[in-house]
């Protein structure tokens, strides 16, 4: 066999293990990854007046609401950062996971008609939603920079410069975790497609444990305090806000125990993916 025909030849065989995922063979298929990806960016924008923008323009409203609702209404401090940023900047950072989580865990029921038809690592098509929301994440990060750069020329905000290097950490951070519970979720909604109803319902409930709309200073050093941080978004919210806006809370006992939660659920998901996987096209 020559070394061509090596390199494009696949050998299959029955998976019988626990922790059948061959990461070699995901990474060959990157560029079907890629593929995915831009599929996934031209679906959701395709026979769209205002394509792209749309990205840019629902988090730009869900501020404006935010705002209004839990600054004007609520009179919910933000301890001294602009109402516009500080909402703005925990919408960045949730509507990345929330969209990590949302679209991987749609990954066997909406892609059945692909998976029953040819072969490839399943693991490609959640990657792939992971990376689509990335795209969809540094649109909505340069919006966040359009007002943030605003508010620092006029001494509004003080950032820890030092902290924004803590980017690359959130992102992956956060991709990884709604991987995880993406792919969980996506494993056994093949078998109870109950979940598929509380998946968008608890996200939703899910945000309001999250630091999103109110800075964590605002719950005291109680039982209340301790259980958000223990929330796996929190840390990564919170970091965001400290780098970017001064005011936050940077933990590294609590980053610790998120990121030990999030290898453990990124461990899992693999697991149950892998095994949920060999029969998915009998009950899917």
């Amino acid at each position: 066999m020559s070394d061509l025909s090596k390199q494009y030849h696949t050998h299959l065989e029955p998976k019988n293990g626990w922790f059948d995922i061959n990461l070699k063979e995901v990474w060959r298929y990157r560029d079907l990854i890629w593929l995915f990806t831009k599929r996934s960016f031209v679906v959701r924008y395709k026979q769209t007046v205002l394509g792209p923008l749309w990205a840019i323009i629902q988090p730009i409203l869900t501020t404006l609401i935010h705002t209004l609702v839990f600054g004007g209404i609520a009179g919910i401090s933000t301890d001294g950062v602009p109402q516009i940023l500080f909402y703005m900047g925990g919408n960045v950072v949730w509507s990345y996971f929330a969209a990590c989580l949302n679209g991987t865990a749609s990954t066997f029921t909406g892609n059945a008609g692909v998976f029953g038809k040819v072969y490839f690592p399943r693991l490609v098509s959640p990657i792939s939603t992971v990376l689509f929301s990335v795209i969809n994440f540094f649109i909505q990060l340069a919006m966040f920079l359009i007002f943030w750069v605003y508010y620092l020329a006029t001494n509004q905000i003080a950032p820890n410069f030092t902290g924004i290097a803590m980017l690359p950490v959130i992102i992956v951070y956060l991709g990884l975790l709604g991987l995880g519970f993406g792919i969980i979720i996506s494993s056994l909604t093949t078998k109870y497609r109950d979940l598929t109803m509380l998946v968008g319902f608890g996200v939703q409930l899910w945000m309001y444990i999250t630091p999103v709309v109110y800075p964590v200073s605002t719950l005291g050093n109680g039982g209340l305090y301790k259980a958000v941080m223990l929330n796996p978004v929190t840390c990564a919210a919170e970091t965001f806000r400290w780098a970017f806006l001064g005011q936050g809370d940077f933990n590294l006992m609590y980053w610790g125990i998120s990121a030990a939660v999030m290898a453990l659920v990124v461990f899992c998901g693999v697991v149950i993916f892998s095994r949920v996987e060999k029969t998915f096209m009998d009950t899917v």
